[in-house]
């Protein structure tokens, strides 16, 4: 199929931005990239997809999710994090069955595509979401995604014991088990769209013995790991009483460093810690939005950035994010990143679609596949619709989709080189019957845990 006439941002290694151009794909690999004009004459005979000028650009990468978390969007509002974890968050998803699991991981599934996402990395499935459900979802939804199973043996946070909610708690041999049992029936499925990795607890819900259990598989697998990491003060609390300065120092020993590895959020980490995560080849995902309203800090993305650190952007979850947009986050991390040093030219527009795009495929260990529109990689990209008020005039197609587009702008999305989204329907999923089923399983899963979920002001 041929897709023209689009304003097409590349992200080549020149980082071109070719206007009327066109995007030729044969099977699930892109073709050809060019003028409209030259692709209409090169290829005649191929179907033709016209993207009357929008912009076209290779599918946006979120490598910091949790599924199950769509279905309690809006249900931890206003808290710190160890509240918001241990009395809105893990009581509810601790009353999850495995078709709440399902249902959840639909609606998130469906709200990423629908807001131009192609890939994700899911952090922590728990055992109880059903991984069987969930991973059905992602093979039918079209999507590409890295979902990483929980590891743990211990309920706790940091240096806080015992906060987590007794449906959440596992045991470390079934938990480690089952996720090896999970990536043999499941890694590489749906023409590898699907990857299993270890997603083992942020420090203090694992005891160290698991972590280098985890590491050494991950290497004899050759599989991913990806975890949280320095979010908060309190995981600083926890590894200098494990007698290490910093959380990335502990990990490092831990052997859970690496090309394989993506962590989430290094809100507190300081210069040696990125020379330890460049040096080690890291990855680490940042999550501006999620950050901001849990209050856990602004991530020193510049200075990551500048030591070679390798990083990417996530939405993280319903309840911390409220939204799975990664395209609102684009400009978050922006704003965010130049609020903290005080420079409006520190983390510009187009180093953040880099980060969303190229950076989000290398921490997929996918780079060489995904991440820009070149001859030979996968067919996953996305048109955007610019004929809006908000989005007019555009001079500069990065500087519209990054500061000024909303996820709603996303017109059309092809994962694999099949249409998943066009025209904003989306193609694989029943949209409806998921947000039905979402909103009801929601309020039986609130009931179920005790918790009353309604507006802090009068309701009539």
């Amino acid at each position: 199929m041929l897709f023209h006439h689009a304003t097409i941002i590349t992200m080549n290694p020149k980082r071109e931005i070719i206007l009327n151009g066109a995007v030729a794909i044969e099977g699930n690999r892109i073709l050809a990239v060019g003028k409209t004009n030259q692709l209409l004459e090169q290829y005649p005979e191929m179907e033709r997809y016209d993207c009357n000028g929008n912009i076209l650009l290779p599918g946006l990468i979120d490598t910091h999710i949790h599924l199950a978390q769509a279905m309690i969007r809006g249900c931890a509002d206003d808290l710190g994090l160890l509240d918001w974890l241990g009395k809105r968050v893990w009581v509810l998803q601790g009353n999850y069955t495995a078709e709440d699991g399902r249902a959840s991981a639909a609606l998130c599934i469906l709200e990423m595509i629908k807001s131009g996402t192609t890939a994700f990395i899911e952090v922590n499935l728990a055992e109880r979401y059903g991984f069987d459900g969930v991973a059905e979802v992602v093979i039918q939804s079209g999507i590409r995604g890295a979902i990483g199973k929980i590891v743990m043996d211990l309920p706790s946070y940091a240096k806080k014991q015992g906060l987590m909610y007794p449906g959440m708690v596992e045991d470390g041999e079934t938990s480690l088990r089952n996720t090896l049992l999970m990536h043999e029936k499941w890694d590489g499925a749906a023409n590898g769209r699907l990857r299993v990795w270890f997603g083992p607890r942020t420090p203090g819900g694992v005891t160290p013995e698991l972590y280098r259990e985890v590491a050494r598989l991950a290497r004899e697998r050759k599989m991913g790991i990806t975890m949280h990491l320095s979010e908060v003060r309190e995981d600083h609390d926890y590894a200098h009483e494990q007698g290490y300065r910093t959380p990335v120092e502990f990990a490092l020993d831990m052997g859970l460093l690496g090309k394989n590895t993506v962590l989430a959020h290094c809100v507190w980490t300081d210069e040696q810690d990125w020379k330890i995560l460049a040096q080690t080849g890291t990855h680490v995902s940042h999550n501006p939005a999620s950050n901001a309203k849990t209050a856990t800090g602004i991530a020193p993305v510049q200075g990551m950035l500048e030591h070679g650190v390798n990083v990417s952007i996530g939405c993280d979850g319903g309840p911390s994010n409220n939204t799975y947009d990664m395209i609102r986050d684009l400009r978050l991390t922006s704003y965010l990143a130049n609020l903290r040093e005080s420079d409006p030219t520190v983390v510009p527009a187009e180093t953040v679609l880099e980060m969303a795009t190229l950076n989000g495929a290398k921490a997929l260990g996918m780079e060489d596949q995904l991440g820009s529109l070149e001859p030979g990689k996968l067919a996953d990209f996305i048109i955007v619709n610019t004929d809006a008020p908000h989005l007019t005039p555009s001079f500069d197609p990065v500087s519209t989709l990054v500061y000024a587009a909303h996820g709603s702008d996303v017109d059309t999305v092809v994962i694999d080189g099949q249409i998943v989204m066009e025209h904003r329907q989306v193609k694989t999923l029943d949209e409806i019957s998921i947000v039905n089923e979402a909103r009801r399983r929601a309020q039986e899963v609130a009931l179920r845990a005790g918790l009353k979920l309604e507006s802090r002001w009068p309701t009539l």
